[in-house]
């Protein structure tokens, strides 16, 4: 869907394609780009068996956005306030949790997975935490000068371990049996259905996924609660919460397949889904038309056209700045958003 997709995205995902397990093809959305196991705003439908590179290492990472019932004239003319009142009850940053606070009733309410007592002590603290990267939180408009809340975030340390312990044991498996993989890519090392290899990263992988999915929504609430004390009471009008680091059980062209979306959501005719922009662009939000020929997919985001390496390199504070206007954001700390630079980023 990108008349200019870059040549290795289109080789990366050729790669996957090869693969015998495949049902069908490997789907590229517009904001495709190079990622590890197979390019990121890839759609992946398998047969018997799930790559976990390809799901990769935030499981379960997406987007979550509420509608409110504010307008533009509620809210302060000075909005430093609320992002130091949002940075307070949404601790952000590599490792980052809630310190001294027990969240380990949000994960009673998931279903069990088997993770030691460390991992679970980690998965209670960063619970309601948004983690690094192009992980952000907004308060934005609509075009009717609605107030919106948007962020987007994953499943944080827990999930990243969870998915690293499952693709080395991919790897080790492709060692063991000496399966050959396209042009020698262990990122495309795979489970079998019906293994019990398979069987734990599926079970890891959903629990994750909900995690993902209750972090979103247990920072969202903390959001909406600090926008409240500063604009005023507010209700929500809608609330829409997707994933676009997942596997899920599909039927497709009359066939139960696994779906990966590796950098994409879904959008089933009605399904309704948040695509954001980059850091000074829009954020959208979309109703699915139910696409088969993607799998029933759309983008998640911009998509980078800049490594966070090259972007460092050649894009500059000062542009940053004059990308992000009159916005109110983390201007302090401009020298280490420079690889969120707009300009990184594809329209």
């Amino acid at each position: 869907w990108d008349p200019a997709m870059e040549a290795g995205t289109i080789a990366q995902a050729s790669r996957a394609a090869q693969l015998p397990f495949i049902a069908g093809h490997v789907a590229l959305m517009p904001d495709a780009h190079v990622g590890l196991g197979c390019a990121v705003g890839a759609v992946i439908p398998t047969s018997g068996a799930i790559i976990p590179a390809a799901v990769g290492v935030d499981i379960g990472c997406g987007m979550i956005a509420v509608e409110t019932t504010l307008s533009a004239a509620d809210l302060p003319d000075d909005l430093g306030g609320l992002l130091s009142r949002i940075e307070r009850a949404v601790p952000a940053g590599v490792g980052r949790s809630h310190k001294g606070r027990d969240s380990g009733g949000a994960l009673d309410a998931l279903p069990r997975t088997e993770l030691t007592d460390k991992q679970l002590a980690t998965a209670a603290a960063q619970m309601g935490t948004l983690g690094s990267g192009n992980h952000f939180i907004e308060i934005c408009l609509d075009p009717a000068d609605t107030v919106w809340a948007v962020l987007h975030s994953g499943s944080r340390g827990i999930g990243n371990q969870l998915a690293r312990r499952h693709i080395d044991t991919a790897k080790g498996l492709m060692r063991e049996y000496a399966i050959t993989l396209p042009a020698g890519d262990s990122d495309l090392a795979y489970f079998v259905e019906g293994t019990a290899e398979f069987d734990n990263y599926v079970e890891d992988l959903l629990w994750a996924q909900d995690y993902a999915r209750k972090n979103r929504e247990t920072m969202m609430d903390a959001v909406l609660h600090q926008l409240a004390r500063v604009a005023g009471p507010l209700t929500e009008r809608r609330r829409i919460n997707c994933h676009h680091n997942y596997t899920a059980r599909e039927r497709h062209s009359g066939k139960t397949i696994w779906v990966t979306r590796k950098g994409a959501i879904r959008a089933q005719e009605g399904d309704e889904g948040v695509i954001p922009g980059s850091m000074g662009t829009n954020t959208f939000i979309v109703r699915g038309l139910g696409n088969p020929d993607s799998f029933n997919s759309s983008a998640h985001g911009a998509g980078r056209r800049m490594s966070r390496t090259r972007a460092k390199r050649e894009l500059s504070v000062e542009t940053l700045r004059e990308k992000m206007g009159d916005r109110t954001w983390l201007a302090d700390r401009a020298g280490r958003l420079v690889d969120e630079h707009p300009d990184a980023y594809k329209d």
